[in-house]
């Protein structure tokens, strides 16, 4: 891998690609392939749980694979890759307004502003979840011919296996059934590879199918995303203990409070601490092992994961 990349300036391109998309995609006055328009109460409660928060991992995870596979140009399907990192960023955001609820987690803050069913309440707040999760596969399913069908196929299989009992809607059911009992590793692990590491996962292998990847790459980025994502959440569970709520955006030391098992909880700080440095290491190793030339965004975005603070 070469030592040249410039990781943050080739974030700041993709982010405004991704920005400039999600607001023209979630907008009072909607793209030319939209024949519709959300009422504008529910557009709005859309807009505040999509637009100007968040770390974009996700549809940075797509480029990412994306341009692995194909090269920084990203080549003829660039913007079936476009629409996948924002359909998966819609999943992401309808995931957190209906995890926010009172019927589930009862959070209150969430990047650094007030949750969606603070803001607009309650119903407002589910409708905009189940708009933005519609939205994220009419985006996969263009009809102006940019998306080869059978590739808009393929993509939504890999986000909605990802979104729904298998993925990231059944980790959430078994997180709410856990609450107070003792999970070992097995099972702590098994809740969050659903709950959080199948969209994770989800997003570097959607970025994959944007491309020609063989099957040695295939397997290669599936790794990849998996170590990413089960160690995104043992950061997660580290920072609930260690970060404050307005460095980290929302409530901290809800999990302890809320009795929920967590990696910290079950393993201690510190071992979870060197857990996700091994799962950085698996992850990197996976990428050396793709037989790819470009995966240093990659590589950037596990180290990111697994290092950051908020």
């Amino acid at each position: 891998m070469s030592n040249h990349f410039d990781f943050d300036a080739w974030c700041r391109v993709r982010l405004a690609q991704v920005e400039q998309a999600l607001d023209s995609w979630v907008n009072t006055d909607p793209a030319p392939e939209f024949d519709h328009q959300a009422p504008a109460q529910l557009l709005q409660a859309m807009r505040y749980a999509v637009l100007d928060g968040g770390k974009r991992l996700r549809p940075l995870l797509v480029l990412a694979a994306h341009e692995a596979v194909c090269g920084a140009t990203g080549g003829v399907h660039a913007p079936a890759a476009l629409r996948a990192a924002c359909a998966v960023e819609l999943i992401h955001a309808y995931s957190l307004v209906h995890d926010d609820m009172p019927c589930m987690d009862n959070d209150v803050l969430r990047r650094g502003k007030p949750t969606v069913h603070v803001q607009f309440g309650e119903a407002s707040a589910l409708l905009a979840g189940d708009a933005l999760q519609a939205l994220a596969f009419e985006l996969l399913t263009p009809r102006d011919g940019s998306v080869p069908e059978a590739m808009q196929a393929r993509l939504c299989a890999l986000l909605a296996r990802a979104a729904g009992s298998a993925g990231m809607a059944g980790g959430q059911a078994i997180d709410l059934a856990s609450v107070g009992l003792p999970l070992n590793e097995a099972q702590l692990r098994a809740m969050h590879e659903r709950k959080t590491g199948a969209l994770l996962q989800a997003s570097v292998m959607m970025g994959t199918q944007c491309g020609l990847a063989d099957a040695q790459a295939w397997q290669a980025l599936q790794t990849y995303g998996s170590a990413l994502g089960l160690a995104f959440q043992v950061v997660d569970d580290i920072l609930d203990v260690t970060a404050d709520s307005a460095t980290l955006g929302k409530t901290v030391g809800k999990d302890a409070n809320d009795n929920k098992p967590t990696y910290v909880s079950l393993m201690g700080l510190s071992a979870s601490i060197d857990y996700a440095q091994n799962l950085l290491v698996q992850a990197l190793d996976a990428l050396q092992s793709s037989g790819l030339q470009q995966t240093q965004a990659l590589a950037a975005l596990a180290r990111m994961v697994v290092n950051r603070k908020s």
